[in-house]
């Protein structure tokens, strides 16, 4: 099991929400890591403050929590078996998404559909993801710049590799896939809640490729980058083409409630290799 969290200003982001998913899944597959939440979640915030003392005081991190069942019997020694509980942390890789903040991100729908729930929960978040790695690489081939838009076995728009989707339509607001067929993140949940304090709708409800394709404006929610606007799909502009007018407003209300501008940050930080 894995989640991943970042920091706004060194401290971690709704760190409880992570953990209480991270809960969630080890509860579907019945591993107890032999550590409480509250112990995983000082140990969390505890590498947090120290690695963020490494960085330039206006940089952040990611931190990562990966909890394995432990040491397969075949290559351990004769005994029980313990879980592996692991953190650590890294800069986040800002040069891979900062430009997307200004021109926006493509997508490729796929043809590599989503792992059905029959396989395991949509709710489980692991690190079984090689559909996503496919979906990626298919979609890469595609358009150099794109990610991959999975469906389901019905032709439903689910997910992108390793974030939400959202579309916004006039007099509907934003508009989300079942959250029972998807991961729920986050994140999402974030946009959400800050949808509803700029008075924008939201729902839920399947959607179709020319459904998003065809909306007003997309856009992916996931952990390091907050969220992102959507200007193409499959080679076919989304609205204007161009980061809209309800990215703008989430973007700039999340920056607003973190006290960081993330889109700055994420520019000024994505040369910290230069």
């Amino acid at each position: 099991m894995a989640e991943q969290l970042r920091t706004f200003a060194g401290r971690l982001f709704r760190p409880n929400e992570h953990l209480a998913r991270l809960a969630h899944s080890l509860e579907i597959i019945g591993v107890d890591p032999g550590m409480g939440l509250a112990e995983i979640a000082a140990v969390a915030e505890e590498l947090a403050a120290r690695n963020h003392r490494l960085l330039a005081p206006e940089d952040d991190l990611r931190l990562s929590i990966v909890i394995t069942p432990g040491i397969h019997p075949a290559y351990g020694p004769p005994g029980p078996v313990r879980p592996t509980v692991c953190l650590h942390t890294h800069p986040l890789a800002f040069h891979l998404w900062a430009e997307e903040y200004r021109n926006g991100q493509a997508l490729v729908a796929s043809e590599v559909r989503q792992v059905p729930a029959g396989c395991w929960p949509a709710a489980l978040k692991c690190r079984s993801r090689m559909h996503y790695y496919l979906a990626d690489r298919a979609a890469a081939a595609a358009d150099p710049h794109a990610r991959a838009l999975l469906l389901d076995a019905d032709g439903f728009v689910t997910e992108a590799s390793t974030a939400n989707l959202l579309v916004h339509r006039a007099g509907e607001g934003l508009i989300s896939p079942p959250v029972d067929k998807i991961l729920p993140g986050i994140s999402m949940s974030v946009v959400v809640e800050l949808a509803r304090g700029l008075g924008i709708p939201y729902s839920q409800r399947d959607l179709t490729i020319e459904q998003v394709a065809s909306a007003d404006e997309a856009m992916l929610t996931s952990t390091s980058t907050c969220v992102l606007p959507v200007v193409r799909l499959s080679g076919r502009p989304i609205g204007g083409g161009r980061p809209g007018k309800i990215f703008s407003a989430l973007l700039a209300a999340w920056s607003r409630m973190v006290g960081v501008d993330i889109a700055a940050q994420a520019e000024r930080f994505s040369r910290r290799s230069n």
